[in-house]
């Protein structure tokens, strides 16, 4: 139940973050094709959050290993280009999902961390109530 819970707060972070950017766009994909415009959004967001799971488990921590020393050079910095090239490679992945460049990528991986610790931390508080 909490990795539904937490998915389902992953696509909120990533509709959100969406909104705010000017180069990332969400929507006509071809895995659904409804009525609703903000249903298909909704689905697509999804997509994205789903892909962005799987990649930051399984590719995140062998690019990781990979670019040790320059991550250690940069004390850490480097980690953001990482999650830049997975939001890049999510882009590639998932139709309906495009995300403008390198620098749109940079800013949209940063906002969605920041929004997505805002909800899961305002569910938190809920939760414990």
């Amino acid at each position: 139940m909490k990795l539904i819970i937490k998915l389902l707060l992953s696509t909120i972070a990533v509709i959100i973050t969406a909104n705010l950017l000017n180069g990332v766009t969400i929507g006509d994909n071809q895995f659904y094709k409804g009525q609703s415009d903000e249903l298909n959004r909704f689905v697509t967001a999804l997509l994205v959050a789903v892909v962005l799971s799987f990649l930051n488990t399984i590719v995140k921590p062998i690019l990781t290993v990979l670019s040790l020393p320059i991550t250690f050079y940069t004390l850490g910095l480097f980690l953001l280009v990482i999650n830049a090239f997975i939001i890049l490679f999510a882009n590639k992945l998932v139709d309906g999902f495009n995300v403008d460049g390198f620098w749109t990528a940079l800013w949209f991986s940063l906002i969605l961390s920041f929004t997505n610790s805002i909800l899961e931390r305002l569910f938190r508080n809920k939760d414990k109530d």
